[in-house]
């Protein structure tokens, strides 16, 4: 039994830790790669320090992309930071061959985890990682799923 945890979550981790970059990477990137939105609408709301992008939205880097029915991002002016991302619909990450994909996922920069929830499921390859929540904590490097289901593809080469 303590073997299938330590592959389960050795699994967990290479497919979480090294498959997925948060939202907050995407919209405040560190190096300062551009970052691409693109939707049908755009309301921006320097009141409430929102914008909110409807309509087949896309962020896009380099390497990562990230798509939603409607993506909501709350910032903070005075410290020029995206504080929250709130992803609503039809949720995917891509990254080279992995991908995440829920019905919404909410970042929070000052937890630094991105919870998905709505059927979240990882998919690396032929390998799946589904539950009711997944939670990301990206300081820790760590993954949590809850009411979890992972289907590991246990493939035999033949010589």
């Amino acid at each position: 039994m303590s073997r299938l945890f330590f592959i389960v979550n050795l699994f967990l981790s290479a497919l979480l830790i090294h498959s997925y970059v948060s939202a907050a990477d995407i919209m405040d990137r560190k190096e300062k790669t551009p970052v691409i939105i693109t939707s049908e609408t755009l309301t921006a709301n320097n009141k409430n320090s929102t914008a909110i992008f409807e309509g087949r939205v896309v962020a896009k880097t380099d390497d990562i992309t990230m798509y939603s029915d409607r993506m909501t991002v709350y910032y903070d002016n005075t410290r020029n930071k995206v504080t929250k991302i709130h992803a609503l619909g039809h949720v995917k990450v891509r990254k080279e061959e992995r991908a995440l994909f829920s019905e919404e996922a909410v970042y929070l920069e000052e937890e630094e985890k991105i919870i998905f929830t709505g059927n979240p499921k990882a998919v690396d390859g032929e390998n799946v990682i589904s539950g009711t929540q997944i939670i990301f904590y990206l300081k820790d490097d760590r993954a949590e799923v809850q009411g979890s289901r992972v289907v590991l593809q246990n493939k035999q080469e033949l010589n």
